[in-house]
């Protein structure tokens, strides 16, 4: 259909690029682009960004709370978590840390972001570090914002049932700290297993949030003759003497807690629609995992890594994934989760056999078929050649 006659229509591309050109040679140099959605988009979602340690405070013997401010934090939900960035020798490594500060406390004139940080056993190398190194005004690079263990009126049940271990404590602080004000309309129960009361993280933020809304149980499965609350094994019984009929089960701890509650809960028939993992909790240590061969502990393999045309060959250790032993001879992989789950740290197998848990394997059914696994949760069974991304 013609507009404007044939040669016309035919020429009309070309004039308009001859007018673009001409009105860009009328033009200032000044920048008087404005796009607002676009403004917004990068504040909402910077990506990494740089954070500054503002404060350090002990919550147990072993563990510290991490205050961080930036000029602006970014948006995140109750529940999310960040990715640390820092050197540690030859080495950029990065860690996922549950947010235990509140979304509202990232917002005013001093926006912060809090993360707990604790001693632990397995590869915790670089918790130990921070722990030992790291002092006020260090900077380090963020992404903040990350992961699904949050809240979603469409899916959840306004009652929610926190199941705790550990360290897992931290999401559920941010979570009940937005419950006292005001901003998250459930009814919250954490359920939080500790060892003795020395072990309870977080205890005092805790009780500060206990209101007609959130109620925290503790239970301690040590020697505690003077313990007069719950005690032993977070179990049915106890689940079922304070979790409401039709709440949301949200978990969180390592993984041998996982493997006993998810057997609890089907003892009282909570069906799986209403149970949330959170994947941070992965064992670092394969030998807990299920199908793991044992007689791997020891074992150390040749892994060699292709990047682009040239090839390192170093040392992986059966019982560490690959993502750290890359991180330990200074090899730059990018990861997010370290759980398997969000698939940054993606390679290729080109050669040799591995071990993925069955409980945190996140691959989609393509990488499956061709031989690509994601570095975080993947543990050499053999010599293994992989490529990586430059």
């Amino acid at each position: 259909m013609k507009i404007k006659g044939l040669i016309k229509d035919i020429t009309g591309a070309n004039r308009v690029t001859q007018e673009r050109k001409v009105a860009i040679q009328k033009a200032t140099g000044e920048d008087l682009y404005d796009d607002p959605i676009r403004l917004t988009a990068r504040k909402l979602h910077p990506g990494r960004m740089t954070i500054e340690l503002m404060q350090l405070r002990n919550t147990t013997r072993d563990a510290k709370i991490f205050r961080f401010g930036a000029k602006n934090i970014p948006y995140f939900e109750a529940g999310q978590y960040l990715v640390l960035t820092t050197k540690i020798g030859n080495s950029i490594v990065s860690r996922p840390y549950s947010i235990c500060s509140a979304p509202y406390e990232a917002l005013g004139t001093h926006p912060i972001v809090e993360i707990v940080v604790k001693r632990g056993r397995g590869s915790t190398f670089v918790s130990d570090y921070l722990l030992t190194n790291a002092k006020m005004k260090d900077l380090f690079i963020a992404e903040i914002g990350l992961g699904n263990f949050t809240y979603n009126e469409l899916r959840d049940s306004k009652n929610v049932v926190g199941i705790v271990g550990g360290s897992g404590i931290s999401p559920f602080l941010s979570v009940a700290k937005a419950v006292k004000h005001g901003d998250l309309n459930i009814n919250l129960t954490i359920i939080y297993g500790s060892i003795t009361p020395d072990d309870i993280l977080l205890k005092e933020e805790l009780e500060k949030c206990i209101c007609d809304k959130v109620k925290v149980i503790y239970v301690l499965s040590g020697n505690n003759p003077t313990w007069t609350g719950e005690k032993g094994f977070i179990d049915a019984e106890i689940i079922s003497k304070y979790a409401p009929r039709d709440a949301t089960y949200f978990v969180c701890g390592p993984q041998i807690m996982y493997n006993f509650v998810k057997e609890e809960l089907k003892k009282i028939r909570v069906p799986e629609r209403r149970i949330r993992f959170e994947l941070f909790g992965m064992s670092r240590n394969p030998l807990e995992l299920p199908g793991f061969d044992q007689s791997m502990k020891d074992k150390v393999f040749k892994l060699t890594v292709v990047r682009g045309l040239s090839e390192t060959v170093i040392d992986a250790i059966a019982t560490e994934p690959l993502s750290s032993a890359l991180e330990r001879v200074g090899i730059k992989i990018h990861t997010n989760c370290r759980s398997g789950a969000c698939g940054v740290c993606r390679v290729k197998v080109l050669e040799g056999t591995y071990y993925v848990s069955p409980h945190n394997d996140g691959r989609r059914k393509a990488d499956i078929d061709f031989n690509y696994v994601h570095s975080c949760s993947t543990y050499p069974t053999s010599d293994m050649k992989i490529k990586i991304n430059i």
